[in-house]
Formats: structure tokens, sequence, C-alpha cells
């Protein structure tokens, strides 16, 4: 008996109280000192000062779209009004608000991902180990945590986008009229995580080569008139996207391109109320215009990486960095110690999980070798895509919807730029590591239990830089393993 069935058979909800687990540990990561370090850290030199802005009613000009920051002048708002997190304040935002009040929007919305992306991989073939690993890889990504500690954008972006996914593959396992509202669910959230930022289209992408692809080996199997190339009695039917085909034009249009660009357009318009200039269509050129002035290397941000180093982790992003004499001083301090003073080094590093990230890349490269050679030898032209096939298709096209994009980018880009496309990958190795444990094979289910082991284990080993927590100068080196880590 393989582990999903084992789980499902169980008297014991192991499922249940997987996910719960989870969650819990998800929500515990991200609230623990939330209010640590009484500035602001990184970006939310940015988010936060233009969310305060919403609420103070002053005008000004975002380089992105609004939506993340509505999300968090709401939780500001909300969370000044609380008697909990008022014990750290600073008027950096441009009012009095306390560091907790500015970001546990964030905590609690990234606390979210990880169910997200198991309800996620339980649509694709209704496994649930399968669901409770994608689950576990998204819960010990250290840069999904990091994002989620501060008042960024990035956490925003992907859950909304995750979610629109996620109702696409709902969609394409129900029957009228259920189907059309999930479809519209799925096209709200891929117009909100657009209303993000700009690259929050590239899960929208993800869907139009998916099922332009399913289509397209449709009509090659309809040419080829073959009898094996039928469907027999529906025994193959074990995943959702083999459904992609009962999609037609309309379904696209309207739910992947109307609703999208309707729900864009309204979500600007408490934007445009308070900043009536400039007006919608003026913002748009404007925001690309500042994207296409920013330039790329070093001189622009020490931080700047290319696409093709988001693969192997080369250049993981400094969020915040500070030394001290001992634990008990203030962090930040102003000015900060002078170089070899401190002996404790508070550290955040926007680095994903090396072990998770590296097997991840790995995997999905796999994924991508098994598809190509499945094709070449015309397995994939002459006979239905098994279950197998449309879920590596799935997880090979939106993992490139995410990263091509980037190709032809030439403004300076950031390791978190990946994310999107991090989730697929993992999502991959998930899957691998599921069908490894479900293996008769000894050795493939001591694969698999091994590399759950080192990516817990690495997470733990890479936590402290995540939180920020005080270490030594030894065990802050210890954790750069490369110099263009640092």
């Amino acid at each position: 008996m393989n582990l999903s069935k084992k789980l499902s058979n169980s008297s014991i909800p192991w499922f249940g109280l997987g996910l719960t687990a989870i969650f819990l540990i998800s929500v515990a990561l991200r609230f623990w000192g939330l209010g640590r370090f009484n500035t602001l850290v990184f970006d939310e030199v940015y988010y936060a000062k233009f969310a305060n802005n919403y609420l103070t009613g002053t005008q000004f000009f975002n380089a992105h779209p609004p939506l993340s920051q509505y999300i968090i002048a709401i939780g500001m708002w909300i969370g000044s009004h609380l008697p909990i997190g008022q014990d750290t304040v600073n008027s950096f935002t441009g009012s009095l608000r306390s560091t907790w009040s500015y970001r546990w929007m964030n905590a609690l919305t990234g606390s979210f991902i990880p169910l997200v992306v198991t309800a996620l991989a339980y649509q694709i073939n209704r496994r649930k180990s399968f669901a409770l690993i994608a689950g576990l890889f998204a819960a010990v990504d250290g840069l999904f945590l990091v994002e989620s500690r501060y008042a960024l954008n990035n956490v925003y972006l992907d859950i909304f986008g995750l979610l629109g996914q996620l109702f696409f593959l709902i969609a394409l396992s129900q029957q009228k009229p259920r189907r059309w509202v999930s479809l519209a669910l799925s096209g709200v959230f891929f117009g909100a995580s657009a209303c993000i930022k700009w690259n929050g289209l590239w899960f929208l992408l993800g869907v139009y080569m998916v099922w332009v692809a399913a289509w397209v080996m449709r009509w090659i199997l309809s040419r080829l008139k073959s009898p094996e190339s039928e469907v027999k009695n529906g025994k193959l039917l074990k995943t959702p996207l083999q459904n992609l085909t009962q999609l037609n034009v309309f379904h696209i249009l309207w739910n992947f391109a109307i609703i999208p660009v309707l729900t864009y357009s309204l979500l600007w318009i408490p934007h445009l109320h308070m900043n009536p200039s400039p007006g919608f269509w003026e913002a748009q050129k404007e925001i690309l215009s500042f994207h296409e002035k920013i330039g790329d290397g070093p001189k622009v941000h020490p931080y700047c990486s290319r696409w093709y180093s988001w693969l192997l982790m080369w250049r993981p992003v400094a969020y915040f960095y500070q030394t001290a004499r001992n634990t008990t001083e203030q962090v930040p301090a102003y000015p900060p110690l002078p170089p070899g003073v401190g002996q404790v080094v508070y550290d955040v590093h926007a680095i994903g999980n090396p072990f998770l990230w590296w097997l991840s890349t790995a995997a999905i490269f796999l994924l991508v070798l098994l598809l190509v050679v499945r094709f070449i030898e015309g397995v994939g032209w002459k006979l239905p895509p098994t279950p197998h096939t449309w879920i590596a298709l799935y997880l090979v096209l939106n993992w490139l919807a995410q990263l091509l994009p980037w190709v032809r980018v030439t403004r300076c880009t950031f390791l978190y730029h990946y994310m999107g496309a991090s989730v697929f990958s993992g999502l991959a190795l998930a899957w691998l590591v599921d069908r490894w444990l479900s293996s008769k094979e000894p050795h493939y289910r001591s694969a698999g239990f091994t590399v759950i082991l080192v990516v817990l284990v690495a997470f733990v080993f890479w936590l402290p830089i995540y939180l920020g927590l005080p270490i030594s100068v030894q065990g802050y080196q210890m954790r750069m393993w490369f110099s263009s880590w640092i």
C-alpha cells in the first residue's frame, strides 16, 4: 500500500493533522519577533510609507500598481488600534506607527501560502501525500518566510497568482455552472496578482501555455487517427488537466482576458480618487517608463542578479545587516559600529532554503528532460498523454512562464523575482519525492526520506538569518557558503 493510501485509510486523520501542523508552524515563524528591528527594512522604505500615505491622504507616485499598499494600509490601520505589538514604534512611515502594525498583514498572508500550495498540489492529482509534502516544502522555504515578515509586496503577488491557478484547476474538475464561477474567481485573482506587480501576469501566462499545449496535442492526435490515440473508457482520467480541451476560446477570453483586465482596472479606483493626476493610462505609461530607465549591475544595486543565476540561488539579497558588541545592545544602532568591532551579527537574508532550492532546480530539469525524451521518441505525439505527462507538462510550462519573460528584461532584477517559479520547481520536487516514497524499491523510499530530512535540517541551520536572530561572526560566516551570498 502506498503512502497516499495509508494516509487515506488510517483511522488517524494524518492529512488534517499534518496540514494543521504546517499552518501553525508557518504562523509561529512569521509572527515570532515580528517587531524586531525598529526601522524600515529593505523596500519597506517604499511600501510601508506608501501605505501610510493612503491613510494620511498624501499624494505620491508609485512605481508599481497599488493593491499591496492598500492591503498593508488596512493592516496598518487595524494594527494601530490593537492593544498588542505597540512596544516598538517609530515615525519612519511618516506617522507614528508600531513596526508590528505595518508587518502583521504580510505575516498572516504568508502563513497561508503553504496551505494554498497544498491545495494546488492536491488538485493536480488528488494525492494527499503529494499535497502534504508540497505544503511542507513551501513552509520551509526561507525566501517566502523572509518576505512574509516585512511590509513587502511579493507574498501578495504570489498568493493571488497561486489562488488563480488553484481555482483554474478546480474549474477543470467541475461542470456548469460551478465551472463558470471557479473560472471567474480564477480570473479575478490573476487580475489582483497583476495589480501587485505586473509580473503577476506570469501566472496567467502559465494558464495560456498549458491550455494551448493541450489543444496542440489534441489536434496532433486527431490528425494521426490511430487506434492507439483514443482514451479508453476514461480510465486515464486521474488529473483535471486532462479536461483542458473542454475550455474553448470563449472561456479563455472572458475569464482570462476580460475579467483580469476589469479587476486590474477597478482596483486602481481608490488610488486614482486620492491621486487624480496622473490618470489611469498616464500612470501605466509612467510605471513602464520608470522601469525602463532603471539600469543593471552593481552600480544600480549591489544585489542585482540575472535570471539564469536564480536557478542556483547565486546572489541572494541582504535585507538587513548590523553588528553589536553583545546581545543587549540596541539594534539597529545609529551610527553603525565600525567594521571589526561587533561580536554579534544581526542579518536578514532574502535567501531560499539552499538544498530545497538546488534539489527543486534539479527536479524541474529532470521533468524537462523526461518530456523532451518522450516527444523526441514520438510517444508524446502518438499516444494520449498519461496523467504523469500532464502533471509534468503543467509544472514545466508554468515554471517556464515564470522564468522566460525575465530573459529579455534589462533592468536590475533580484532573486525574489524567481519566487513564483520556485513554487513550481518545488512542486516538481515534491511530486518526485512522493513517487519515490510510494515505490516498492527500498532505495527509492530511502531517497525520498533523505530529501525531506536534508531540507528540514537545512531550514533549521539557516533559520537565524531568516529571522534576524543574533549569531556570532563565525556563525554568520558558516552560513555564507559562497562570497556571492554576502
